[in-house]
């Protein structure tokens, strides 16, 4: 059977001069599938990830974090632990989530507003909706 191509099925592979010979990996490359939409799978996660309203809170419930940090500013040589439920605003959408912090009070910041705990985290008084901790068991138990 003589076929169509018989005669430069035998004849050595060319290399060239210039240029190195690609691994099999290399070659494999080539062909493989890419994405004609750099990003989209992305932004759809981002686009489902769902994120929570701010909470505005009641006007006693704003008393009550009053008494709290003002306890806490009385106490803060004794570094107390708390733990601080806040807002945390979400940078790519509207909304953002709810996180809490436990750690010992460093310091409560009246200029800028904030509460330092010693491990480096800066809460913004106007996101905290609760305060916890031992601290307060004298007052809850009114």
């Amino acid at each position: 059977m003589s076929g169509k191509y018989d005669d430069i099925i035998d004849l050595p592979h060319k290399k060239s001069a210039t240029r190195p010979q690609l691994t099999m990996a290399q070659r494999a490359a080539q062909f493989s599938p890419f994405a004609a939409l750099t990003g989209h799978g992305n932004a759809i996660k981002e686009t489902a990830r769902l994120t929570e309203k701010k909470i505005d809170l009641q006007q006693d419930c704003k008393e009550r974090l009053n008494e709290r940090l003002q306890l806490i500013r009385e106490q803060i040589n004794a570094e107390p632990e708390v733990t601080i439920t806040y807002f945390l605003a979400d940078d790519k959408k509207d909304g953002g989530m709810y996180v809490e912090a436990t750690g010992r009070v460093k310091k409560i910041d009246e200029y800028a507003k904030t509460v330092l705990l010693h491990d480096g985290t800066r809460i913004p008084m106007e996101e905290i909706i609760d305060i916890e901790g031992s601290l307060f068991r004298s007052i809850d138990d009114y």
